[in-house]
This record gives structure tokens, C-alpha cells and sequence, in this order.
């Protein structure tokens, strides 16, 4: 049997091993769930909704009113001033998130109708043809372009531009020239999408749109749609 003083040596250590321990399990937990969240790469999708209450928002200065099923983010639900704005809907309808649309609107299938759109801040405000001379022209192999699929007229990228995996298409909508940089096809990119390059909407703001390359065929629709969309919102 020890003795008296070995008794109190061993209480006197009990009594904070254990709080010591608890605190350093909720640090690491801790750690573990701030290294999740701020970890690289894409992160758990914004949550849409089914309501279509109308959404009063400005971005960058520009006014917009638009159906809250419309409207990727659940921050940009609560309405106000944004600095960007993402929005989604069903080609070709144009619906907004529905519940019973859940499925075609978190799916990622080559054939996925789902455009898509994002309004951001761009002090920049280049034009199409700016954008193609100045940040597209000096990574192309051939800068006149050849003859395209579908009416658009095709360019090339340079190897060890940046842009070698894709294809870049310009073709003339029914507001102008559109450009369109579509991902190619590859083992580990099955479902490539085409990116309508960003336009000026108003002062120190940009529009674009992303589809799948599926549709390239129906670029025009798809551009017609996007641009009568955007003026709906922002007519409202």
C-alpha cells in the first residue's frame, strides 16, 4: 500500500489531465474542420430554392429584379447590393429551380440543360472584339480563324498557352459578335462545357453564360435566351 504522499502526487496530476485532454480533442476537431473548409477546390454547391418571391438586388449599381429560384446563392436571396451574382436556369424553358427539376439541376451529365449566368463587377468593360484582340489573339495559332461548325468560325490555341485544351468559336448573335471558349472532350473531362465569353452590360459590369458543349449546335438560342433573360430581370 503507498503512501500517503504518493496518493496526493497522483491527485494532484489527475485533477487537470483530464480537462487538458478535452481541450486538446476540441482544438484538433477544431483544426480539422477549419483544414475541411478552407481546403482547395470546388465546395459543396449552393443550395437553391423552390420560391420564386421576387429578389431586389443591385449589382455593382445596376438594378435587377428576379425570382429568388433563379439565384444560385442563398446570400444573394436576402437581396441589396452584390459585387456578383450567379444565376441559374433550364435550357430550353428557361425555368427556375423547382424541386421537381432537383435532379436536372445538381446532375453534370455532357447533356445537362442547365445555363449557368453570372453577372460580375469589370472595370475592364472590354467589348467581344477587344477581348478577342487583346486576350485571346496573341495565344492563337491562326488568327484568321478557320470555318467552324454551326456558323462560327474556329481558332486554335498555341501549345503551352494556357488555353491548348480548348477550342475557342466566334459567331454573330442578334446583339453582336460572341465569343465562346469550349472545353475539348477528355478521358478526365467527360462532360465539357462552352463559356460565353464576358460582355459589358452596363458601367463596370460584365455578363456571361456557361453551357455544355452538347449544345454548341444551338449556340444561338442559347445566347438569344441568356440576353432576353437578363433584360427581363432587369426591366423589372
Amino acid at each position: 500500500m503507498g503512501s500517503l504522499g504518493d496518493r496526493e502526487e497522483i491527485h494532484r496530476h489527475s485533477g487537470w489531465l483530464i480537462p487538458a485532454g478535452f481541450f486538446l480533442a476540441i482544438v484538433a476537431l477544431s483544426g480539422l474542420f477549419l483544414g475541411w473548409y478552407l481546403r482547395p477546390g470546388p465546395k459543396a454547391p449552393a443550395a437553391p430554392t423552390g420560391r420564386s418571391t421576387m429578389v431586389q438586388v443591385r449589382v455593382r449599381g445596376t438594378a435587377f429584379t428576379i425570382p429568388a429560384n433563379y439565384m444560385e446563392s442563398s446570400a444573394a436571396r436576402a437581396g441589396g447590393e452584390l459585387d456578383s451574382l450567379a444565376l441559374l436556369a433550364l435550357f430550353p424553358s428557361w425555368r427556375g429551380y423547382s424541386d421537381g427539376d432537383a435532379r436536372l439541376f445538381t446532375g453534370n451529365a455532357p447533356d445537362s440543360p442547365v445555363i449557368r449566368m453570372s453577372l460580375r463587377g469589370d472595370p475592364n468593360n472590354l467589348d467581344e472584339e477587344a477581348r478577342l484582340q487583346r486576350i485571346y489573339m496573341p495565344y492563337i495559332d491562326n488568327r484568321k480563324g478557320a470555318a467552324g461548325p454551326f456558323g462560327l468560325t474556329q481558332y486554335g490555341f498555341a501549345r503551352d498557352s494556357g488555353y491548348e485544351r480548348n477550342d475557342l468559336f466566334a459567331g454573330h448573335g442578334d446583339k453582336g459578335l460572341v465569343l465562346l471558349l469550349c472545353e475539348r472532350a477528355a478521358a478526365d473531362l467527360p462532360s465539357p462545357n462552352c463559356l460565353a465569353v464576358d460582355k459589358p452590360l452596363a458601367r463596370n459590369l460584365s455578363f456571361s453564360y456557361r453551357f455544355k458543349r452538347a449544345y454548341l449546335a444551338r449556340w444561338q438560342e442559347v445566347s438569344a435566351g441568356t440576353d432576353a433573360l437578363i433584360a427581363k430581370f432587369r426591366k423589372s
